[in-house]
């Protein structure tokens, strides 16, 4: 007997097939159909508005289908694209500017396009913040259209357009746009990088909005976009690149002062704004190159790099070249840098990431030759003592970096050798020793008491366990013939690096194979494997005698040929 049929399910199943019966080819036709009607409906109602005002109320028509389902999420981009063309075309003719002597009707009409007009650009904002990726992109190249033409033909809105009009709220929506790493990369590489007038703009932007606390995250993005714009006009800078045509007649504008002054001031918003600690090394990692060349008075930059200098660890490593920027080209007087700098020198510096940053700036702290010599004692004695637990890649700098210092400060050379005349003195020395004069718990760098002590430590990295460090360290208890070592030489030896040199795979492969052991030994197996080996041979004896007596003749036990192999492993004849 056949099933029942469930005539519901069969109905739904060939709808699902066919849709009704209509075929998946005819579905794609009526939606091209109905999107070609769509697109000449749009095409009508702008061109209706072009030929007759008394057509205008076509633009309400469009803006209400500008919104497909009546949110900013999916906008209708080809409504957007047409309404753009209406209102340039009505503000490039002057329709949206109106004398003071125009009738009381014509006065109203104006009024009603700007607000449809601000109502439209209220609209691409929105698209901005809200919508996916290129509708945003879209939404952006529109309102910059639109910002273009109010600044070219409306008359006074050449500089309230960009200044508090419709480009603050372009600058916002990029800034604050949900996933809108799209539209922000649009932003800086169609209109911040070429324009100059769109980057003084930005600029003066970044310094009002960013003078109200924000988040962490919307000072990252403020921080990526003023990162951008990294090439600093000279004195001469002319200046030639506008977005908009009639930017060059500002003379704060072409003016490379007030240009750097704005760019000063956005980046000063920032910094004084409450900062995370990631973001504060972000600033501190470009400060040299893409913030302080921005500055016409560096100087105001005190307060944050003291700041952070004071807070320590990798904050500080990075806050010094541009602290000491300041004392040498501004005569930033900071009484506490030494101190400071010498108690940054710690196990951790030896591991960080920073080290050989550290260490050029280092070098350039302590070429000076006024430097007190007990100062530098100092710090040499600082960086032996810390070598003793440091790893190889970073003796490997340290010990060149100690011998350009006895080179450029001859008077600390007594801790490498001193000659002791008392006779009963040295022999009490050599049979009790002596305590180390040099006080590691010391902060003040003048009082530590190095210059009395020796580098003992040195002298001990000679018996290290790495020949590169054994070898490197050799060199403070020779003649110092050679003038300096060039540092860079040594700062950039890694773990990696100094594995791969020692595994002939990197610059100097190895010439001679290492052998495993000294002595090769003529057994493999220890007196505690033999000794097992002779009690298996015992039980095989055992075994094959007591076959024997009872009278089994036919062979040899199967592990027989295994005694034999363990009598020659014995050596027994």
């Amino acid at each position: 007997m056949p099933a029942i049929i469930d005539n519901s399910i069969a109905s739904k199943k060939r709808k699902g097939s066919k849709e009704s019966g209509v075929p998946s080819s005819k579905r794609r036709a009526v939606a091209e159909n109905a999107s070609a009607e769509s697109m000449a409906k749009i095409q009508q109602l702008e061109d209706q508005i072009s030929e007759s005002r008394k057509n205008y109320n076509n633009i309400a028509t469009l803006l209400s289908m500008l919104s497909e389902d009546g949110t900013s999420v999916k906008p209708n981009l080809a409504v957007a694209v047409s309404l753009c063309r209406v209102f340039s075309r009505l503000i490039a003719g002057g329709n949206l500017t109106v004398g003071e002597r125009a009738p009381e009707n014509e006065k109203i009409v104006v009024a009603w396009l700007k607000e449809r007009c601000r109502e439209y650009q209220r609209l691409l904002e929105s698209f901005m913040r809200e919508s996916d990726a290129s509708s945003q992109i879209t939404a952006l190249t529109l309102a910059m259209r639109l910002l273009n033409e109010r600044a070219t033909h409306i008359p006074g809105d050449d500089t309230q357009a960009w200044t508090s009009g419709l480009f603050r709220n372009i600058f916002e929506a990029v800034v604050e746009a949900k996933d809108g790493q799209a539209l922000r990369s649009e932003f800086l590489e169609k209109f911040l990088k070429p324009y100059e007038d769109v980057t003084y703009y930005t600029f003066m932007q970044v310094g009002e909005y960013a003078s109200t606390p924000r988040s962490t995250e919307i000072l990252e993005t403020l921080v990526t976009i003023l990162s951008t714009c990294d090439t600093v006009p000279g004195p001469e800078h002319k200046f030639s690149n506008f977005y908009s045509k009639v930017s060059n007649k500002n003379k704060k504008l072409v003016s490379v002062n007030s240009y750097k002054k704005r760019a000063q001031d956005a980046w000063l918003s920032i910094l004084r704004n409450d900062l995370s600690q990631p973001l504060r090394k972000t600033l501190l990692r470009i400060m040299v190159h893409h913030i302080e060349p921005w500055f016409n008075r560096p100087e105001y930059l005190m307060d944050f790099l003291t700041d952070s200098y004071n807070v320590g660890g990798a904050t500080s490593l990075l806050a010094l070249s541009g602290l000491f920027y300041l004392i040498q080209e501004k005569n930033l007087d900071y009484p506490q840098f030494y101190p400071k700098l010498y108690s940054l020198l710690d196990a951790d510096l030896l591991h960080s990431k920073h080290r050989s940053r550290f260490f050029r700036l280092l070098n350039t702290f302590l070429a000076s030759t006024h430097l007190p010599a007990t100062l530098v004692a100092s710090f040499i004695k600082r960086l032996s003592r810390l070598a003793l637990n440091a790893p190889p890649a970073a003796v490997v700098a340290i010990v060149p970096f100690i011998y350009n210092l006895f080179k450029n400060h001859p008077t600390c050379t007594f801790m490498l050798h001193r000659v002791i005349r008392d006779k009963e003195f040295q022999a009490e020395l050599e049979a009790e020793g002596m305590d180390d004069p040099f006080d590691p718990e010391e902060s003040d760098p003048d009082q530590t008491g190095a210059i009395e002590s020796s580098l003992w430590e040195i002298e001990s990295l000679q018996s290290h366990y790495h020949p590169n460090v054994a070898s490197i360290a050799r060199i403070i208890s020779e003649q110092f013939t050679k003038h300096s070592y060039n540092l860079e030489d040594f700062l950039d030896y890694t773990y990696q690096g100094m594995l791969q040199a020692e595994l002939g795979t990197g610059e100097k492969p190895l010439k001679k194979i290492p052998v495993v052991e000294y002595q090769i030994p003529k057994r493999i197996f220890t007196d505690h494997h033999k000794h097992n080996a002779t009690l298996m041979l015992q039980y095989h004896a055992t075994h094959s005698l007591m076959r024997k007596q009872a009278g089994v003749t036919d062979c040899d036990p199967p592990c027989f040929h295994q005694s034999s192999e363990i009598r020659k492993f014995l050596d027994i004849e």
